[in-house]
């Protein structure tokens, strides 16, 4: 059974991954543009900006003229930064390569930075809408909006719960999350299980992934998908935004976003709106910051009795997929694991070690194949490495002051050659 796996990537990083001809298409959105600016290295940032105005091809000699004697393993980091993302291209010639800045990526940016970027939509007037939900009560839709969706996920094989959620959010549940054979409700796979035990953004980013890899069945282009995520994270958390402003496609990709607590659906007497939470403002950013994780503690004793200090109705279903779950207090979980709880799990193909790594979990400790280093010969070669490490999306942990990073033992043979060229 396929496991479900989260690549550590930002919005960025997916975008790059993007075929060629996608990727060109999106340089046409001013808004993409300066999000992929952002996202970039200091010193990509940097390139970019004084290229911008350079209309003529730039020599390899004249790119390392801005470096420092001391910097040249950064300068490779950035190159090989916004060659990945089709931002700076290559020109090969007999006797020696250019580079320059690619001109709809060029002349996008150019007007973005000097006449401001103007959205599609603007915030309606505070006379038109309703009262408008505070950030705090927005933020406890988001959450409670989450868990109703993972609750909906662990109840899909409930017959008697109606799911409020869209066909297409469904559809993402069901593909290795959910399985169903005929004549049976659907039940959890081990992938969702595991999926289960993730930390919220990464589940959401998992999510979010999943349906733009899946959009193109929808009639939706991925292209037009991720432009438009990309340019929701640049309007202004808790205002409101008149629905009528979007296209088709987008007024469905909304209303899929709702599902999720990206976005808050409110209507009036005569018109409708959506208000962004901070789950759509920060997509451009990152979707892998775990720093809303909730803590909790469980206690299983000798007998296999078992108390969970949690107030959160999804912890209690997860916690009823493999026990018996006898009551619920305000803030505790009593029950216990019993065979025949066990036996339940077994058969909704949950295995003995997935409710070990449950019972783990909360000392989230991971096992991951890596290689150590230290005793780098000058700080600039250590800073050089930890870039290029996180680059390739291979840097699992570092000591700035101690000069120590752990990298993916995947990376291990590139890192080598990386160091190599620098001694």
């Amino acid at each position: 059974m396929p496991q479900v796996k989260i690549i550590a990537k930002n919005f960025m990083d997916m975008v790059a991954s993007l075929p060629a001809i996608k990727l060109d298409i999106l340089y046409h959105n001013q808004f993409i543009c300066e999000a992929i600016l952002r996202s970039m290295p200091p010193l990509a940032k940097k390139y970019v900006l004084q290229m911008l105005y350079i209309d003529v091809p730039m020599t390899f000699k004249s790119l390392q003229e801005w470096v420092l004697a001391d910097g040249s393993s950064k300068h490779q980091v950035a190159i090989d930064r916004l060659i990945q993302l089709r931002v700076l291209e290559v020109i090969d010639r007999k006797k020696e390569t250019t580079y320059k800045l690619k001109p709809t990526f060029q002349t996008n940016l150019r007007k973005h930075l000097i006449y401001g970027g103007i959205l599609s939509r603007e915030p309606m007037p505070s006379n038109v809408v309703a009262r408008l939900p505070t950030l705090e009560e927005l933020d406890a839709y988001a959450h409670e909006q989450w868990e109703c969706f993972l609750l909906q996920l662990i109840s899909s094989g409930q017959a008697e719960r109606s799911s409020s959620f869209s066909s297409s959010m469904m559809r993402i549940f069901q593909r290795g999350l959910l399985r169903q054979r005929d004549k049976e409700a659907p039940r959890l796979t081990e992938s969702g299980f595991q999926f289960l035990l993730m930390d919220t953004n990464a589940q959401l980013w998992y999510i979010i992934r999943e349906y733009i890899s899946n959009s193109e069945e929808q009639g939706v282009d991925q292209a037009d998908l991720i432009a438009f995520l990309l340019e929701l994270s640049f309007h202004t958390t808790g205002e409101a935004y008149n629905l009528n402003t979007l296209a088709d496609d987008q007024e469905a990709m909304i209303k899929d976003l709702a599902d999720l607590g990206l976005v808050k659906l409110q209507q009036g007497r005569r018109e409708r709106w959506f208000i962004p939470t901070k789950l759509a403002t920060n997509l451009s950013v990152s979707l892998t910051d775990s720093s809303s994780r909730k803590q909790g503690f469980v206690v299983v004793e000798t007998n296999f009795r078992m108390y969970a200090y949690s107030s959160s109705k999804l912890h209690c279903e997860i916690l009823r997929l493999f026990s018996r779950v006898e009551y619920q207090l305000p803030n505790l979980i009593v029950g216990a694991i019993t065979k025949e709880s066990l036996y339940n799990a077994f058969e909704n193909g949950i295995t003995a070690e997935q409710i070990r790594l449950w019972e783990t979990d909360l000392n989230r400790v991971e096992m991951t194949p890596a290689h150590f280093y230290d005793e780098f010969s000058s700080r600039d070669i250590f800073e050089s490495a930890s870039d290029f490490a996180r680059v390739h999306g291979g840097l699992l942990w570092e000591d700035a002051k101690k000069m120590q990073m752990a990298v993916k033992a995947e990376i291990h043979m590139l890192m080598r050659e990386h160091l190599r060229g620098n001694k």
